[in-house]
């Protein structure tokens, strides 16, 4: 009960930090990838202080013995980069630009009620649940070889 309830404190203050950083108004990130144009670089300096308070909290949770609410800490092991990684972030990459949202923001506009994020989200989740099937689908496809 308690490891849910710091979950979700957790998520509304990631989903507050990204309102106030501006991380959900879709025009605001479209103007921070607008570099040849009307450039924004405010997004920028949340970027940075993202990057600077993850960096402060691995360092302090490398000292510790073990999570406070779990038996161990669940960290990525693959380190290498694929066809599928560099795809899927190519993918990722081209929805965040055109839409002007990723996935968190994209779930903390939900709050405001415009059919925007509500329709993105929608996508988004269509796209969850289809690649593990395309994926099956990938892997037992038959490989073609070339004849001879």
């Amino acid at each position: 009960m308690l490891r849910n309830l710091v979950a979700l404190g957790s998520g509304i203050l990631f989903g507050a930090g990204l309102a106030v950083g501006g991380m959900v108004d879709p025009m605001k990130v479209k103007a921070f990838l607008d570099v040849a144009g009307a450039w924004d670089p405010s997004l920028a300096f949340v970027m940075a202080g993202a990057v600077a308070v993850s960096f402060v909290a691995f360092r302090l949770a490398a000292r510790q013995r073990g999570p406070l609410l779990d038996l161990t800490f669940d960290m990525p092991t693959k380190r290498d980069i694929d066809a599928r990684l560099v795809g899927g972030a190519a993918i990722f990459g081209a929805g965040w630009g055109l839409v002007g949202l990723c996935p968190a923001p994209a779930l903390s506009s939900l709050a405001s009620g415009q059919i925007e994020p509500i329709i993105f989200v929608v996508a988004m989740c269509i796209g969850i649940a289809t690649a593990p099937l395309l994926t099956r689908m990938r892997a037992s496809a038959p490989v073609a070889t070339p004849a001879g």
